[in-house]
């Protein structure tokens, strides 16, 4: 149980961490978190909820698609995982499903370095 929540709150930090950078390169007319860190952690907190709850269930349903696509069609997964999360918390703002996948592909890579880092300090 406490290595599972250590995971989620590293996943939630990083996930809080890519969406403010995302924000930042996409300006606040696409993008936007809100302006405390609060806001930001609260939007990496839906994120990181929703992926953990939602992404397995819709990886599963499309993985024909996935196939098929040869991968792609997870940017339009994780595009919509991140509209939800929009609609789910109110600070948090996403112009469209363009951006939302935009923004998702820059919160994997967040993602995947903060893994890379703290795998290299173990």
């Amino acid at each position: 149980m406490r290595g599972l929540l250590a995971h989620f709150a590293i996943r939630w930090l990083a996930t809080g961490l890519g969406l403010w950078i995302a924000a930042a390169i996409l300006g606040p007319d696409r993008l936007s978190v809100g302006t405390s860190w609060q806001t930001v952690a609260g939007a990496g907190f839906f994120l990181a909820l929703v992926n953990m709850a939602i992404r397995p269930i819709l990886v599963v349903l499309s993985f024909p698609a996935i196939i098929l696509s040869l991968g792609v069609f997870m940017l339009i997964i994780n595009g919509l995982l991140i509209l939800l999360a929009d609609w789910l918390y109110e600070p948090l703002f996403v112009k469209n499903l363009g951006v939302a996948i935009i923004a998702g592909i820059i919160v994997g890579l967040v993602n995947y370095l903060v893994t890379r880092v703290l795998e290299d300090l173990k």
